[in-house]
């Protein structure tokens, strides 16, 4: 009985942690707002969204079975080391921008739940400071089991409770129905259906994977099988996410943005469904952003510590004979990620998720670039493992949907963000 929970857990563990980590605060205020703007008919999205991320994050799979590599050795090897400094510039940016605006929806949720203090900025900090030493805490000392173990019991806590709340908002079923298998994009509604669209499953933290698979030790056709099956799990979790929270959010008036959003949700959720659906959705809440922040700390310091060993020029057998969580780079970066954007909590919550907002929509058009190029060439992954017809079309809408995007998003962004 034991071999087998400790079997399924190992099966779907990976999938777990990437549905846990690419659920944060800024799907839960995109998908809310969506659903408070233009009501269910754009359900689909949150499905087609969560279908493109699978298959990035399969395409990044893919090439580590088939190679033995993770992404950022095939990008050294393959493409040249220019672009892993490209890269290294971009992280480090996105790491401070990401943890601060991490750090700060931890210290609303906790706030939501437990306020601190008469001042809600004051209790969002000390909420925020506390919420990233307990995360650098855990990851430190616990290990990838205790990690992976932590990681399903949040998002356990989050989808229970976000499905349970969408459920007593009593929505009108049949047309939820008809908005997740219809698409449509009702009047101004193009910009919350990209929105959702991009959001959902991550960014860079989709590298992330790659390292959790390799925890695994999966290799070959096997490994990609169990990645396939692990990624179909996380990313069903995903879209049933963002669906609930967009009917959620149908049953309210929402305004605004950044994570403050939810709490204002919660609020009107206590008009709609009685207290309990409040406390209900505020748990959900916490849990979302909590298990974001443990993922994004234990993940994206083995993306930097992969960086260091490159540049040291260590053999590939090295490497992979390597334990990255005990090694100086990866608890140096683990406790930056923890410590150094503590000072965001200072900054508005809109500006923080603005910013984490930019910052993610650029990476996006590198990956599946990369992906197209690096998964085609039969003398690098071999003809069994190279992308399919249908791979490469959804790479290629995926590639020109998230240069639009990040296009049109990060013009907005900063345009709000210089105009707050």
């Amino acid at each position: 009985m034991n071999n087998n929970k400790k079997s399924l857990l190992s099966t779907i563990g990976p999938g777990i942690l990437v549905a846990a980590t690419g659920v944060g605060a800024g799907d839960i205020m995109t998908a809310s707002l969506g659903g408070s703007a233009v009501g269910v008919c754009i359900l689909w999205a949150a499905v087609v969204g969560a279908l493109l991320k699978w298959f990035l994050n399969e395409g990044v799979a893919r090439w580590q079975m088939a190679t033995g590599t993770t992404l950022l050795e095939g990008w050294t090897e393959r493409l040249g080391g220019w672009l892993l400094w490209v890269f290294l510039l971009y992280l480090i940016g996105w790491t401070f921008f990401t943890g601060g605006a991490l750090i700060t929806a931890c210290g609303v949720a906790g706030t939501g739940l437990v306020p601190l203090s008469n001042d809600p900025v004051t209790s969002k900090i000390i909420w925020g400071v506390i919420h990233s030493l307990v995360g650098l805490v855990l990851v430190l000392f616990g290990g990838f089991k205790l990690f992976v173990k932590m990681m399903s019991a949040c998002i356990g806590m989050m989808f229970l409770t976000v499905i349970v709340t969408a459920v007593m908002a009593k929505p009108v079923w049949s047309a939820v129905g008809y908005g997740l298998i219809v698409p449509a994009i009702p009047e101004k509604g193009l910009g919350w259906v990209l929105g959702i669209l991009g959001g959902v499953g991550g960014t860079v933290t989709l590298l992330s994977y790659g390292y959790w698979i390799r925890e695994e030790k999966r290799t070959g056709s096997k490994g990609i099988r169990a990645c396939r099956i692990d990624l179909t799990v996380g990313y069903i979790m995903i879209a049933l996410f963002g669906i609930a929270m967009v009917i959620i959010g149908s049953k309210v008036q929402l305004e605004g943005s950044g994570a403050n959003t939810s709490l204002i949700l919660a609020s009107q959720l206590q008009h709609v469904m009685g207290p309990a659906g409040k406390w209900i959705f505020l748990i959900g809440f916490w849990g979302a952003v909590f298990s974001s922040l443990l993922g994004v700390w234990q993940s994206v310091p083995y993306i930097f510590t992969d960086f260091i060993t490159l540049r040291r020029g260590l053999s590939r057998e090295e490497r992979q004979a390597m334990d990255y969580t005990r090694t100086r780079p990866y608890r140096m970066y683990l406790f930056a990620i923890a410590i150094i954007p503590l000072p965001v909590l200072l900054m508005s919550v809109k500006k923080a998720q603005l910013t984490y907002a930019v910052l993610g929509s650029l990476f996006m058009p590198l990956l599946a670039l990369t992906l197209l190029i690096m998964n085609n060439r039969k003398e690098w992954v071999g003809n069994s493992f190279r992308s399919g017809v249908i791979t490469n079309t959804v790479l290629v809408i995926t590639l020109a949907f998230f240069v639009y995007v990040g296009y049109t998003q990060a013009a907005e962004n900063i345009r709000l963000f210089w105009g707050l």
